[in-house]
């Protein structure tokens, strides 16, 4: 089995309750490359010619939230994203994650706005991670009218759920 190799992504950093356990989720389930530790309470990552897109820092053990992890409906981070070349390449990485027993939350499916295919799923902090293929890309040759979207199902998923790996997140009905 193949590991996914990302294409890009932007800068990010993020707080976690085990640097090795989280360094080696980066680096085997997602297929990033390390560049620099900084003993061990700060580690870089890359998939590109950056010095890092993905930083980890280790909480402290005597933090007083330390075991707390992300829940859904609060501010704060929802996902962030590493571009896959195709939708091929998303379903061997959706083979290699099941392979790794981690968690797929969301996809296979194809957004309607950017018109992106996307498979999202947990890290070791119950952090969203997703990989991506085929968005929209807006250049002087090829302009882009915006538009408003009804939110239905094909606002979510075009494919309406038929390559969905999990079972459809509740209230996108059957529109």
């Amino acid at each position: 089995m193949v590991k996914p190799k990302p294409r890009k992504m932007g800068h990010l950093v993020l707080h976690v309750r085990d640097i090795r356990k989280s360094f080696e989720f980066y680096t085997e389930v997602v297929g990033l490359t390390l560049s620099d530790w900084i003993e061990d309470k700060l580690v870089f990552l890359r998939c590109g010619s950056d010095h890092h897109d993905l930083a980890l820092v280790q909480i402290p053990p005597d933090a007083g939230n330390r075991e707390d992890i992300y829940s859904v409906n609060r501010p704060g981070l929802e996902h962030f994203a590493y571009e896959l070349g195709s939708l091929d390449e998303i379903e061997e990485a959706a083979r290699h994650i099941q392979s790794k027993g981690v968690k797929i939350e969301r996809g296979i499916g194809k957004h309607g706005p950017g018109e992106n295919l996307f498979l999202v799923f947990k890290d070791p902090d119950n952090n969203n991670v997703e990989f991506y293929a085929d968005m929209v890309q807006v250049t002087d040759d090829s302009p882009y009218d915006p538009s408003v979207w009804k939110d239905d199902v094909t606002a979510f998923d075009q494919w309406k759920f038929e390559k969905f790996l999990v079972d459809p997140p509740k209230g996108w009905g059957e529109n």
